[in-house]
């Protein structure tokens, strides 16, 4: 069939450059033989049990008249999993030509969650009218609002009843969202001390090294542009939730949260050091090494060689 079908494409090919010598198909011959060869593998297809493609592509006109399917033609799974490709703006689009496909409650509640993983009102009954689509819009506006005015974007959110007044309903709602504006969060977080213990407490830290758990920290959580009693806070936290999550590992190397806590000072100041460009001298590895043994003796050489190599390499903890 390939050969076949090869020969009908470069007889319409002579025919369109003016050939009509003997031995070559003339145009009626190979629309009939194309034709043929359709047939035959549509005939083929139907026998073995698959989807007759063809069907479904014989109503569609030219590439230069409609330019894409009709998605109401095509099997449901397969035009939801189209349209699951779409961000909101082009899925409302969508709704303005295939209503009843894009208005779909699994398509609008896929983007409500991933966008925001957690909020109180999926573990709930939906209230009479719920739909998922308005959940969405509603959970946009309040992002909005957050990012302007934090205490009263958590307020819009209550309001309508999408988290619960609890700390660690605020706490996963804010884990599991990358739409909020980290320096507003930096600053709802510092005046609110009981949502960020319950933050802490979400990270699971456990064999992971030293400076990349410090960093994953740091993605969720940012630290502030310069020292104060809130960097010394969070630190504090993070080094009793790594010893927390690593007990085994704390006994092995004889550290405990406030050798952590040397460490973790240690490692932020060598990450300013090293990727800075107005330090011209950068720190060495033996310096790094005495640094830190002289402020955690029991600290071993070799591991405290291990967190300046991998700042090294991989970059800053608080990026």
């Amino acid at each position: 069939m390939g050969q076949g079908l090869w020969r009908v494409a470069r007889n319409q090919q002579l025919q369109q450059e003016g050939y009509s010598e003997q031995g070559y198909l003339t145009r009626e011959q190979s629309r009939r033989m194309a034709m043929s060869n359709i047939s035959n593998t549509n005939h083929r297809k139907q026998v073995q049990g698959g989807i007759d493609i063809y069907h479904l592509l014989k109503a569609r006109k030219s590439k230069e008249q409609e330019g894409f399917i009709n998605l109401e033609m095509l099997p449901p799974e397969l035009s939801f999993t189209i349209l699951s490709y779409l961000n909101a703006t082009d899925l409302c689009l969508a709704s303005c030509v295939w209503q009843d496909l894009a208005n779909d409650e699994l398509l609008w509640q896929g983007l409500c969650k991933s966008t925001w993983g957690h909020c109180s009102i999926y573990n709930k009954s939906p209230p009479l009218g719920f739909s998922f689509r308005k959940l969405y819009m509603q959970l946009d506006e309040g992002s909005l609002t957050f990012n302007a005015n934090p205490d009263e974007g958590v307020n819009y959110f209550m309001s309508k009843g999408i988290l619960d007044d609890s700390p660690k309903e605020i706490a996963k709602f804010i884990f599991c969202t990358r739409t909020l504006n980290w320096k507003k969060l930096r600053i709802y977080l510092d005046e609110r001390r009981d949502v960020l213990d319950d933050l802490v407490t979400l990270h699971n830290f456990r064999n992971q090294f030293l400076p990349n758990a410090l960093r994953e920290f740091f993605r969720h959580i940012h630290a502030p542009e310069e020292r104060g009693e809130y960097l010394e806070t969070l630190i504090t936290k993070f080094s009793h939730r790594f010893c927390a999550c690593n007990p085994d590992l704390m006994r092995e190397l004889g550290l405990s949260p406030d050798a952590v806590y040397v460490l973790c000072y240690s490692l932020i100041l060598l990450s300013i050091d090293l990727s800075s460009p107005h330090v011209k001298n950068k720190m060495s590895k033996r310096e790094f090494i005495r640094n830190t043994r002289r402020a955690a003796q029991n600290i071993s050489e070799d591991f405290v060689g291990h967190l300046y190599d991998n700042i090294y390499l991989i970059g800053h903890v608080a990026a």
